[in-house]
């Protein structure tokens, strides 16, 4: 038997639609009627939803750049047994969003957290890529710039297993065309954007293409990738000396040593970083 819901001091997790305002489960619709706060990334974004479906509970702010100070604050509406729930703009709080920080603390001061399952669009844009989902990984936003970035962008470039990404567009040329220099070019890739949404659209099939797309058309909406693992690549595995002896015969011939890198890469699946790496220390001994 169903209990009722919402319960006093118990933190709701509730999925909103992505985009096609249909997809919000009649479950969401009666939780968020009811419940006594809902803690929303952009207030004014979401009032619209809430006014729509009559939410009356009290609307409080809750992202990414008042975590420190809105977390007691919640936690403390839980103590007084209130019943709390978390939207965030669009698709399943805690993925990419303070939700994960808020649900952590909440079980550790021994509340009740539920989900209310609903749109995610990993998953979305995951089952409609085409690519392999049996086991895939999720890396959501990557670092700007710097180490971090590209130890991310490295180990990426070596897994062997799906990997879905999430990218603002005004980053994704940038992002895609640092996937290029560590996986190459011919790496399978979906970009979706406008996901449920009228003007829905899916980009590949490779990484190449989908850069020369988005050259050509500048990307407006947020951006996910789901980008091909790492092939398995037959065959014995080359010794450095081998992989020195490919890139000098290519720089022999004129090609420049980041080129040869690159070319080498994609021949073996080596990443580029480690082949230009592997070349510079040749030349310095």
């Amino acid at each position: 038997m169903q209990r009722d819901e919402p319960c006093g001091g118990t933190l709701y997790l509730v999925g909103t639609p992505i985009g096609h305002l249909g997809d919000l489960s009649p479950r969401a619709r009666n939780l968020l009627a009811a419940v006594d706060v809902i803690a929303c990334e952009d207030t004014r974004h979401s009032g619209q939803l809430l006014q729509s479906i009559g939410a009356v509970g009290r609307r409080l702010s809750f992202h990414q750049h008042n975590t420190r100070n809105r977390l007691p604050q919640l936690l403390q509406l839980l103590v007084a047994r209130q019943s709390l729930a978390v939207i965030c703009d669009a698709g399943l709080p805690g993925i990419s969003d303070p939700g994960e920080e808020l649900a952590a603390a909440a079980r550790e001061a021994g509340h009740e957290v539920i989900c209310i399952p609903g749109p995610c669009a990993a998953t979305t844009a995951l089952v409609s890529s085409g690519l392999p989902s049996g086991r895939f990984c999720f890396e959501g936003f990557l670092p700007t710039k710097g180490r971090e970035r590209r130890q991310r962008l490295e180990h990426i470039a070596k897994e062997p297993r799906t990997s879905v990404l999430y990218e603002a567009p005004h980053r994704l040329l940038n992002l895609l065309q640092d996937l290029i220099q560590t996986c190459g070019s011919e790496r399978p890739v979906q970009v979706a954007r406008e996901l449920t949404k009228r003007h829905e659209q899916h980009v590949g099939p490779t990484l190449g293409a989908a850069l020369r797309h988005f050259q050509a058309q500048r990307p407006q909406g947020e951006c996910t990738l789901v980008l091909g693992g790492a092939p398995d690549l037959a065959g014995p595995k080359l010794t450095d000396a081998e992989l020195i002896k490919r890139l000098q015969r290519l720089i022999t011939s004129g090609t420049k040593a980041s080129e040869a890198a690159r070319q080498v890469a994609e021949e073996t699946g080596h990443p580029r970083r480690e082949l230009y790496d592997l070349l510079h220390r040749d030349s310095a001994d």
